[in-house]
């Protein structure tokens, strides 16, 4: 029932990682079209279980037509930044012998333009995960200043134009030339020097589309919140696997692996010592030849596994 034009990145990998028993409960934190969760519950005995997160109304709908014919899966509308509101709900923590997190937009998400997410098709100034939540792109340019837009451009695009973008992103909303995607993508193309552009494989949008998008949806502060909350729900050696897209994303995950994995210890003698609320398992994985021939989303792909031990969660 998942979307076969969706493809799941890091498939065979992140089943393994997740070590699944078929009577496990596992929590796969982003449905996306249902590819993994539909792996997963292949993997699952008749007394195994899988919530699935997701917050598009699209996932929504697939994530229902996929547990009408397994009554195995559960849906929660939710972003996982929330996670930890829905596992105390069910009931959940301390009791998850897997989650998963595959960050980032999924591939129909891109194609569909009245969601705005991608600058190849012509759609509204939107950019939300959840459309019926939160401040579209197009309010909140509509009132930023320079300043704001350069700031999220630099910080969450990392594009080193962010100022000249900025400004003529600026300059083309007091003009009324900001329209759509296909429109603002236009400006900031005409912000960056062609001699710099010439030397990108990337369009000039990308960056700061990215940075726009991350932006509107807190993608980084739901990200700290949900691998928190990730940490809370598992059982003693359940596994927890993020497959991230960006350097942003993967370094706030090997952080937060690693704070957890080996903790700041004590300066002072005599205090006891603070014990690792994670294992850390491997090494990053990253996709093959083959996965990323087959599908070019899987070149940027890192996922790192960790697995929970008996202590409890570090400090911050």
């Amino acid at each position: 029932m998942a979307d076969t034009e969706h493809q799941p990145v890091l498939h065979e990998a992140a089943l393994a990682a997740l070590a699944l028993r078929p009577d496990g409960v596992y929590i796969d934190a982003t449905f996306g079209r249902g590819g993994h969760s539909t792996a997963i519950l292949e993997q699952l005995s008749a007394t195994g279980r899988l919530i699935a997160i997701d917050q598009d109304p699209d996932a929504e709908r697939a994530a229902h037509a996929l547990a009408a014919t397994d009554a195995r899966l559960s849906f929660v509308r939710a972003s996982f930044g929330d996670l930890a509101v829905h596992l105390e709900r069910l009931g959940l923590q301390g009791q998850v012998d897997g989650v998963l997190f595959d960050l980032g937009v999924s591939s129909p998400q891109f194609d569909v333009a009245e969601r705005g997410f991608s600058f190849r098709h012509a759609g509204p100034l939107d950019m939300r995960m959840n459309p019926e939540a939160g401040q579209p792109l197009a309010d909140w340019l509509a009132g930023a200043r320079h300043g704001d837009i350069a700031r999220v451009i630099k910080t969450l695009g990392e594009e080193p134009m962010a100022g000249r973008i900025a400004s003529a992103i600026v300059a083309a909303r007091d003009a009324n030339r900001v329209g759509d995607t296909a429109t603002l993508a236009n400006v900031i193309k005409s912000a960056v020097p062609a001699k710099v552009a010439a030397g990108k494989r990337i369009h000039p949008a990308t960056r700061t589309f990215q940075a726009f998008r991350m932006h509107i949806n807190d993608e980084l502060g739901a990200l700290d919140r949900g691998l928190s909350a990730a940490l809370s729900a598992l059982a003693p050696s359940g596994r927890l696997a993020v497959i991230s897209f960006h350097s942003l994303e993967d370094r706030r995950v090997k952080r937060f692996m690693r704070h957890q994995a080996k903790p700041p210890q004590p300066k002072l003698p005599m205090a006891p010592e603070v014990e690792p609320a994670l294992r850390l398992i491997g090494k990053p994985v990253t996709a093959d030849p083959t996965e990323v021939a087959a599908n070019p989303r899987a070149r940027s792909a890192i996922m790192r596994v960790a697995e929970r031990t008996h202590a409890d969660e570090v400090a911050p």
